[in-house]
């Protein structure tokens, strides 16, 4: 039975022309799966997936997502966590068809939306790793996502009563309305770097771009992994705001708008 897959033309590059066709006939595709980017089911038969490719040192993991969540794409891991996530996860080896092999550090789910201050509307993009983050060469379990990002300057949150502080030299990309990536200071004082990038520009609303275009800076706020989910509406994502602020969960900065 044909799949609603889609298939990007890089990870068709990776996989071949051959495993492509095998997948969007349904032959290799599975039925039901784990969404990567939301960790709910889905199912290739009803609803459009796409093929999401986790490519380490010697390793190659495909796994599937919603194509709301996320576009088909390649993500360059590191082998170490490439396997460490499909340990956790399968207690076997990966291989090319394991859709549940799933490298939780890969991926940083970035949702847009207004969220009122003191009376006013702001545009705001909330961040939610998939996975624990952790700090490069540590070992362990543990998140060390927001500290991480207080290092960089975000501040914690404990509740939403005020714009957070600008945090100079990270930017928003926004271009011809349509967002393209978060943009941090490079290491060697050069251009800025992408400490986000869409693989597909993604839309955003009329009145987020308004108000983007109005305040002419974007607030972003970053939770770990589990504490902000995916909200359907703006009022239940401001809900899971102000909760992952209350319990500790949640840093935030400003940053000004690049582009149009």
């Amino acid at each position: 039975m044909p799949r609603m897959l889609d298939v990007s033309d890089d990870v068709r590059a990776e996989i071949g022309d051959e495993e492509a066709d095998r997948l969007l006939a349904g032959d290799n595709a599975p039925g039901s799966y784990d969404c990567t980017s939301c960790r709910t089911p889905g199912d290739s038969g009803q609803e459009r997936t796409s093929t999401v490719l986790f490519i380490g040192d010697e390793t190659a993991v495909l796994a599937f997502a919603h194509a709301t969540c996320l576009p088909s794409q390649v993500v360059q891991v590191t082998e170490e966590q490439l396997q460490g996530a499909v340990k956790s996860i399968t207690g076997d080896s990966a291989d090319l068809e394991s859709e549940k092999s799933v490298p939780e550090q890969a991926v940083l789910g970035v949702t847009s939306g207004l969220v009122l201050i003191a009376g006013e509307l702001h545009p705001a993009l909330v961040v939610e790793p998939t996975g624990p983050i952790a700090r490069p060469g540590a070992t362990g379990a543990g998140d060390d996502f927001l500290p991480l990002l207080i290092e960089q300057g975000f501040m914690p949150v404990t509740e939403l009563t005020e714009v957070p502080s600008v945090l100079h030299g990270w930017s928003v990309l926004l271009a011809v309305g349509q967002l393209h990536a978060v943009l941090q200071p490079s290491a060697n004082g050069g251009q800025p770097v992408a400490w986000w990038q869409a693989h597909q520009p993604l839309q955003v609303t009329e009145s987020w771009r308004a108000a983007a275009n109005k305040h002419q800076q974007v607030l972003m706020f970053a939770a770990p992994v589990g504490s902000i989910g995916r909200q359907p509406r703006e009022d239940l994502l401001r809900d899971a705001l102000d909760k992952a602020a209350a319990n500790g969960k949640l840093v935030a900065a400003a940053m000004p708008l690049a582009g149009t």
